[in-house]
């Protein structure tokens, strides 16, 4: 099954099927910040069953007025505290944040190209 994303504001496109041969590249690498926003806090711990303020206590770092999901370092690199190392995916897909509904076609990336062809199997 052929699966290509194009976005109009982008000058390459997505295979969607290529995650399955990745190793998570985009949940896991260099440290950064996976924000979080109210609703999808909402959404998240209800997919969890559990209460919002355990969510944010258990998954979440505060940085500034905003909320990022926690890492796991592993050696020299991190990954999502959502990233099942084992399945090579995320375990709250169905409810990932917007943030990573959005890879690869963040802004960044319009200027830097190589680097998501770098990080990303699924560029073509």
């Amino acid at each position: 099954m052929q699966n290509i994303i194009t976005h109009k504001d982008f000058e390459y496109a997505f295979d969607i099927n290529k995650c399955y041969e990745c190793d998570g590249n985009c949940c896991i690498g260099e440290s950064g910040y996976i924000w979080v926003n109210p609703k999808e806090i909402k959404d998240i711990a209800k997919f969890l069953d559990i209460e919002d303020q355990e969510f944010k206590n258990r998954f979440l770092r505060k940085v500034g007025y905003r909320f990022s999901l926690k890492e796991i370092k592993k050696n020299s690199s991190y990954e999502c505290i959502f990233f099942n190392p084992i399945e090579k995916k995320c375990s709250i897909y169905s409810v990932r944040p917007n943030q990573c509904r959005t890879f690869p076609f963040w802004d960044y990336f319009k200027t830097n190209i190589k680097e998501v062809k770098k990080e990303c199997p699924g560029i073509i």
